[in-house]
Order: structure tokens, then C-alpha cells, then sequence
């Protein structure tokens, strides 16, 4: 029901996703450009060498000859390329500073990137909140200046903890993934499909767990008007629901990866455009719905609808 209901309020203030979109593509188009940058500079040696380029003539070379069928060169590939790649290994190996500075720029961009892209997620819940609550229509900006500060502070918080945990969590399936082989019975292509099942699990899951614990975070910055650490606080004490909350997570991350991939396929990606931004809409307007929920108000589903605090909604009469 809770799904349901978030999904809902998405449909109801679907015109937030452009608005989310368009704040994103200028942020995202803001550190694609610098990191590009960022690589040149750093990393201008290392592309531009003849290693680099014998290694790409090489690959070209492979796929032509796979087509055509040259017997001839696919005998000596292997031998040349392993040549090619020891040469190129050599070169990094004498350019490490540089690779570990554009590597470094790259991730510190990478941050201070989603931080500012983050920054509306607040905005945004400010919009629904008042949604939710008096069915009233709030401008973006006015909302991202009001919250401008405890956006800052939040994301402050919330930006490196959530890079580390995310980190942690993909080294553990990778780890995961190689490892659970050597568990299971040699089926070859099986064998390896199961490991990245359980690891792709795996990790969806462990999404699920943190966005459980951070679930009543922001509306508790917003709906209950608190600090932003008072409100982290609560929301990781909160074990009421905790299992209901996890169950509701994780259907939104499978529902999410379907639809994005899927959607994706069909359109040739032009799709991701409305997805994904409406993907980030749906986890936020679905941890507000468990915040009134699990806080026992009731909020607006549509102009005539108020859902009680048990989920059922109420119609308000002509």
C-alpha cells in the first residue's frame, strides 16, 4: 500500500521530474566537462602514446580479421598483443603519479558533483511535503534556497558516508562474486551466472538496508522540523516498521532497475532522460509516505483523496 501510494503522489507531481532533470543535466554536463579536463590534462601522455595507439590499431585489426577471416594475422595476435600490453603496462608504470592525480581530481569531481546534484533532493522534498500536507504547489527555487543551508549540511553528512558505504558494498560483491565459484559445482556459464546473480542480490539488498536506515532523514529535516543530525539520529533509532520499510525498499530498487532497463531498450536510451529522475522522485516521495505514515498523519493522494495513517484512503466529498 505504501509503494502504491508513493508511486501515486509521483503520478500526481510528475511535472517535479523535468524539474529534477533539468537540474541534474546542468550539474551532470558541469562535471563530465571538467573531468574531461581533468583526464586530458593528466593522462594527455599516456593517450596520445604510440603504446596506446599500437594497442588500439591491434584491437581493430582483430575484428577486421575476425570478419574476413585472415587465418594469418589471428595466428600472431596473441603473441604481439601480449607485447603491446607489456609495453603499455611499462609506460604506466612510469606515469603512475599522473594517473593517481587524475584519478584523484576525477573522484574529488565526482563528489563535489553529487553533492551539488543532491542538494535538490531537499528542494524536492519540500515540494512534496507540501503536497502531502495542504496540497499546495511550491516553486523549485524557492524551495532550494529555503533549504539551501540544511542541504548543505546534509549532504556534508550524507555524500562521503554514502560513497564509502557504496564502496565497501562493491568491493564485498566483487569479492562475493569471485569467491561463490569456488562454492559450487564447475558448471561452467552457470556457475559464473549464479555468482552474478548472488552478488547483483547482494548488493540491491544492501541498497535496500541503507536506504532504510536514512528513510526518515529528510522528511525529518522537513515534516518534523528538526536538526539535521537530531533528525539522522532518529531515523537510523527508528525499528518500528524496519522490516515493512527494507520490504518496500527493495521492491522499488527491482521495479526501478526493470523499468529503467527496459524502457532503456526500447527507446535506444532516450528514455533514461524520464527514468531516471523519476526513479530519484519515487524513493523520496516514498520515504515521506513511510515518515507520515509511521508518524501516524494523514496526507493527500489527490486533489478529493487523504490517506489515513493505516494506509486507507479516505475521499473527501463534493
Amino acid at each position: 500500500m505504501r509503494f502504491r501510494n508513493a508511486f501515486r503522489i509521483v503520478i500526481n507531481s510528475f511535472g517535479n521530474v523535468y524539474k529534477l532533470l533539468l537540474f541534474r543535466l546542468i550539474t551532470d554536463l558541469l562535471f563530465v566537462s571538467l573531468s574531461y579536463v581533468v583526464i586530458t590534462l593528466g593522462l594527455h601522455t599516456i593517450l596520445g602514446s604510440a603504446e596506446a595507439k599500437k594497442i588500439l590499431e591491434l584491437l581493430g585489426e582483430f575484428f577486421k580479421s575476425l570478419s574476413s577471416g585472415n587465418t594469418e594475422f589471428l595466428a600472431g595476435f596473441s603473441e604481439e598483443f601480449t607485447r603491446a600490453i607489456a609495453d603499455f603496462l611499462y609506460l604506466l608504470g612510469t606515469n603512475i603519479g599522473s594517473i593517481v592525480g587524475s584519478v584523484v581530481g576525477v573522484v574529488v569531481l565526482y563528489l563535489v558533483a553529487r553533492f551539488v546534484s543532491g542538494t535538490s533532493m531537499l528542494a524536492m522534498g519540500t515540494i512534496l511535503n507540501d503536497k502531502m500536507e495542504t496540497y499546495g504547489n511550491t516553486r523549485f527555487a524557492s524551495a532550494y534556497f529555503k533549504n539551501l543551508t540544511k542541504a548543505t549540511l546534509y549532504h556534508l553528512v550524507y555524500v562521503p558516508v554514502s560513497f564509502f558505504y557504496d564502496l565497501a558494498a562493491l568491493v564485498a560483491c566483487w569479492f562475493f562474486f569471485f569467491y561463490t565459484p569456488s562454492f559450487l559445482p564447475s558448471w561452467g556459464f552457470i556457475t559464473v551466472f549464479v555468482g552474478l546473480a548472488l552478488s547483483m542480490t547482494a548488493f540491491i539488498c544492501l541498497q535496500a538496508l541503507k536506504m532504510t536506515f536514512v528513510s526518515a532523514w529528510i522528511p525529518g529535516i522537513i515534516t518534523g522540523d528538526k536538526g539535521v543530525f537530531r533528525a539522522c539520529g532518529e531515523s537510523f533509532r527508528m525499528v518500528k516498521g524496519f522490516a515493512g520499510r527494507f520490504s518496500n525498499y527493495l521492491i522499488a530498487i527491482y521495479c526501478i532497475i526493470i523499468v529503467n532497463i527496459l524502457c532503456a531498450a526500447c527507446t535506444f536510451g532516450s528514455s533514461l532522460l524520464i527514468t531516471i529522475p523519476a526513479s530519484y522522485l519515487l524513493i523520496l516521495s516514498l520515504q515521506f509516505v513511510n515518515y507520515y505514515e509511521d508518524t501516524g498523519k494523514k496526507y493527500f493522494l489527490s486533489y478529493r483523496k487523504i490517506s489515513g495513517a493505516d494506509g486507507k484512503p479516505e475521499g473527501m466529498g463534493d
